[in-house]
């Protein structure tokens, strides 16, 4: 597939963190927003939070009861 070049103006702290990203996985960063824009137009990304909210939502109580647990600990702390 042809390439061609985009401009996009993002503050420093992006571009340092999608450098940063990029590089821990071995990809360019023209590949690495181009994954990020194939994944979040093929819905990846919100099947994967749909799953995590699938995930939460049948499983919160035991967040909730080891939760409670922590507070009665003296000197425990819950995250």
């Amino acid at each position: 597939m042809a390439k061609t070049q985009l401009g996009a103006r993002v503050d420093s702290e992006i571009k340092r963190l999608a450098e940063a990203r990029a590089a821990d996985r071995g990809l360019s960063l023209g590949d690495y927003i181009a994954g990020l824009v194939r994944e979040d137009t093929e819905g990846l990304r919100q099947r994967g939070l749909d799953a995590a909210r699938r995930f939460l939502d049948e499983h919160q109580s035991v967040f909730d009861d080891l939760e409670d647990g922590e507070r009665h600990v003296p000197g425990a702390h819950a995250a």
